[in-house]
């Protein structure tokens, strides 16, 4: 079965959304389908990789997301998925890309699109007026199970935009984490006193990495010798280094780390990870830190709390710092432990079969 999947919002340096293209696209590979990936870049490419052949096409670059660009012109990819002719089509754009469906539909295509983000968590960080949120949400959400066979979601929480509308055509299936890659063997002594916080996130505004700089303060004024590493990138950076110098805050920012390694060595070595973000849908950097056996602190207003459970703590509003002590006051070795069982709930290869079985059921 040959699955072309399309996404916008896809960079080399890009985070979440690109980990689960690839774990996705290299399980359908291993289970003996053909994935094709179609993304925006900077010029027409193709390539044979692990997750399958990953097509570029030019797309234009949007101001102020860090790097990001976007397939907006539809007859260049409107040739390539004729060329492509696909046995199933997955889209991971609720937006940009959601025209596909259309075309999926006139040529016989069952076509699938895959939610990886809240359209009412965004639009509410827009600060759209209630009526006026669930209104816009509504539509789109409509038109979206409209134009595609299915709807996939990651969580109950993701869930929930659709059930509020009744939309029925949704399957809900969690995404999963690199068990052999983040695993708490890769602990090391941090290098340094007291607390170490870390928060992998993007520097955007959608993600309130801005959260992570309160607590570490909160912390430090309540006398937790605390200091925080933040792995990641946006536009945000130059914004939260100046505002860390300024209140003497010790913050280093890796910036956005390749070495996916490297990364869950420092995951693995962080005492608790912070993930701030208020409408995540899923949140796998989260999961990857409960992989490697460090708790998390989590928005309550996210996806999160159903995906930690019990080996994190969710909190509401800017201040997370009560988290952090709360998770601080349990046995080190029991948290861990914890975090670790709840990560090995959530496997790539369970995601894959629950992709493929949704493909196949079409």
């Amino acid at each position: 079965m040959r699955i072309v999947r399309l996404a916008n919002f896809v960079t080399p340096t890009s985070g979440g959304l690109r980990t689960a293209l690839y774990s996705l696209g290299q399980g359908y590979a291993g289970a003996g389908h053909e994935p094709v990936l179609v993304i925006p870049g900077a010029d027409h490419g193709e390539e044979d990789t692990p997750q399958g052949k990953v097509i570029t096409l030019p797309g234009v670059h949007v101001p102020g997301l860090g790097g990001y660009r976007v397939m907006l012109r539809r007859r260049p990819l409107l040739d390539l998925l004729g060329r492509l002719d696909p046995d199933r089509l997955e889209v991971s754009d609720r937006t940009t890309l959601r025209w596909t469906g259309a075309w999926a539909r006139a040529h016989g295509v069952p076509a699938v699109m895959v939610s990886h983000e809240s359209l009412d968590g965004l639009l509410g960080v827009a600060r759209l007026p209630g009526p006026a949120l669930r209104w816009l949400a509504g539509r789109l959400n409509r038109n979206t199970a409209r134009d595609y066979d299915r709807v996939i979601c990651t969580t109950d929480w993701a869930t929930r935009e659709f059930d509020r509308i009744g939309v029925r055509n949704v399957d809900q299936v969690p995404l999963g984490v690199d068990l052999d890659l983040f695993r708490p063997d890769r602990r090391a002594p941090h290098g340094g006193p007291g607390v170490l916080l870390v928060c992998c996130v993007r520097l955007s505004l959608e993600k309130r990495p801005q959260r992570a700089l309160t607590t570490l303060a909160a912390l430090r004024s309540r006398g937790v010798d605390a200091r925080l590493v933040i792995a990641g990138d946006g536009p945000l950076r130059e914004r939260l280094e100046a505002e860390a110098a300024a209140g003497g805050l010790p913050v280093t920012f890796t910036g956005w780390m390749s070495d996916r390694g490297a990364l869950a060595d420092l995951l693995a070595s962080a005492d608790v990870v912070i993930a701030p973000g208020p409408v995540e849908t899923f949140g796998l950097a989260a999961l990857e830190a409960l992989a490697c056996g460090s708790p998390v602190v989590v928005s309550s207003s996210s996806a999160l709390p159903g995906v930690v459970g019990d080996a994190g703590v969710a909190v509401a509003g800017e201040d997370m710092s009560a988290g952090v002590v709360e998770l601080l006051g349990r046995p080190e070795a029991g948290r861990r432990a914890a975090a670790r069982a709840r990560a090995e709930m959530f496997g790539w290869d369970a995601a894959v079969r629950g992709f493929l079985a949704v493909h196949a059921d079409l």
